[in-house]
């Protein structure tokens, strides 16, 4: 007599310890290239809806809840969007950060396990402000990224705000930066600095290094990467934000943690990166732990590159996603 098969989404809904709905995915799609200059990143999402991440994630045995309204993403874009301070794009961001934070608060407060496709970086100031809108302050953050991205508005030289969302949920702008009446007073921090860990970092700015080392917040650069092997380094990170694995993770990857050689359709890729299986390794010890409510995917840039760099990137993003649900070697 057959045994039913154990779907993955089975697997992860019993080891879930906060998911009170596991086998559903909430997927949040936000075309949006506004934190920074270089078109196609908008069309990420799509591309991995073409590519077939959704058919994918029901291959697992999940269902899913689609966010509605993606096409808003483009057309909140203001007709005049001039800088405050350093801050390129402000009111734009600002707009899609603060839909971003409630489509993925209503994915979290249903108990579905959030996962936002972008889209740059800069949406990250929404995903982790809905998140913890939720789970507290208490939850912590894994940031798998080449890139800070913890700039704050008067110390970005690009004022490219892909690379300033922690700093406005860790509550590191000062008042002068983000005044009262800026397109970002709706953000208050929401994120603890001890609760904050990076892997893979290997470009990052003088300014943020400063910040870094002044608030004390954990990072794991390729470096120890290379020292002491992945699975140290994952294992000393959750050890550090969630050493009893009892708190809530979200988990924010961008695809140019990689190695350009692997996701080489990306915005800002840098040389050095993590290999194939050191990003999906991520993705499925973050799994193992059962503390996984929110997942971010972003910087997949179609435009760039080929089309066999956009089918390998695509292909790679669409993998990692399968992996922080639960998708399995055997």
């Amino acid at each position: 007599m057959s045994q039913a098969k154990v779907t993955d989404a089975q697997l992860m809904a019993d080891r879930s310890k906060f998911l009170k709905n596991g086998d559903t995915v909430g997927i949040t799609c936000v075309p949006f290239s506004g934190g920074q200059p270089k078109g196609g990143v908008d069309d990420g999402p799509i591309e991995m809806i073409r590519f077939g991440i959704l058919d994918q994630i029901q291959g697992m045995g999940y269902q899913i809840e689609l966010s509605e309204g993606m096409d808003k993403y483009r057309t909140m874009q203001p007709a005049s969007d001039p800088p405050i301070g350093n801050m390129k794009n402000p009111r734009y961001v600002g707009m899609a950060a603060r839909r971003v934070a409630e489509q993925v608060q209503s994915h979290c407060k249903q108990g579905r396990l959030a996962v936002t496709l972008g889209g740059d970086h800069s949406i990250a100031m929404g995903t982790l402000a809905g998140s913890s809108s939720v789970y507290g302050s208490d939850m912590c953050v894994v940031w798998v990224d080449a890139h800070a991205d913890i700039n704050t508005p008067s110390s970005t030289d690009s004022g490219n705000l892909h690379g300033c969302p922690l700093s406005f949920v860790l509550g590191l702008c000062d008042k002068d930066e983000v005044p009262a009446n800026s397109p970002f007073e709706w953000i208050k921090p929401c994120i603890r600095k001890n609760r904050l860990v990076y892997i893979g970092l290997r470009d990052v700015d003088a300014a943020e290094k400063v910040i870094l080392r002044k608030h004390g917040i954990r990072a794991f650069s390729m470096h120890d990467v290379d020292k002491h092997g992945i699975g140290r380094v994952v294992e000393m990170a959750l050890d550090h934000v969630n050493p009893d694995r009892s708190r809530p993770i979200h988990m924010s990857f961008d695809v140019d943690a990689l190695d350009p050689s692997v996701a080489p359709a990306t915005g800002t890729p840098v040389r050095g990166g993590l290999t194939f299986r050191e990003g999906h390794y991520i993705c499925e010890a973050v799994a193992e732990t059962g503390c996984l409510v929110a997942l971010d995917l972003v910087e997949v840039n179609p435009l760039l590159g080929d089309p066999e760099s956009l089918r390998q990137t695509v292909a790679v993003g669409c993998s990692l996603v399968r992996s922080s649900l639960g998708e399995s070697l055997l």
